[in-house]
This record gives C-alpha cells, sequence and structure tokens, in this order.
C-alpha cells in the first residue's frame, strides 16, 4: 500500500551556527550544545539527536522535537 503524509503545517528554525539563543526559546529545555564541532544535541521521543549548522529543528505535533537535514527538509516541507 501506498500512503501520503497528511497535510500540516509545522513550526521549524534552522541552526546556522550563530543562532543558539533562538534555538534555546524554540526548544526550551534540555538542549544540549556542543560549542567544538557546533553541534545541538537535541531531546527527542527516540532519545538525544545531534543537530549540525544548516539542520532544521522541527516541532512535531505532539509538541515534541526532532533535528531534520536541510535536504529531507527541503523535500518534504514548503514554506507558508
Amino acid at each position: 500500500m501506498k500512503y501520503r503524509k497528511k497535510p500540516i503545517i509545522i513550526n521549524a528554525i534552522q541552526y546556522d551556527g550563530n543562532n543558539l539563543l533562538e534555538i534555546i526559546t524554540f526548544v526550551g529545555k534540555g538542549l544540549a550544545e556542543d560549542l567544538v564541532d557546533d553541534i545541538l544535541i537535541i531531546p527527542t521521543l527516540e532519545g538525544d539527536m545531534k543537530a549540525s549548522k544548516g539542520d532544521w529543528i522541527i516541532e512535531g505535533v505532539n509538541g515534541e522535537f526532532y533535528p531534520c537535514k536541510p535536504d529531507i527538509f527541503e523535500k518534504t516541507y514548503d514554506k507558508v
């Protein structure tokens, strides 16, 4: 069988290495960072996930957060 993703509007922010305060405000508590490698650690429902510069941080339908690589984000989402 084939399935289509339901059309929902999401909140997302792209990590550019210089907008840490904006991402902290977006995600809230639990966010960690590795300043040496410019990596963020995002707590997700599946455990901690890494977000690198250029990755998008997405708020899911249940208020959870997770990172998404830019190429996947561009294929999946349109700006509204």
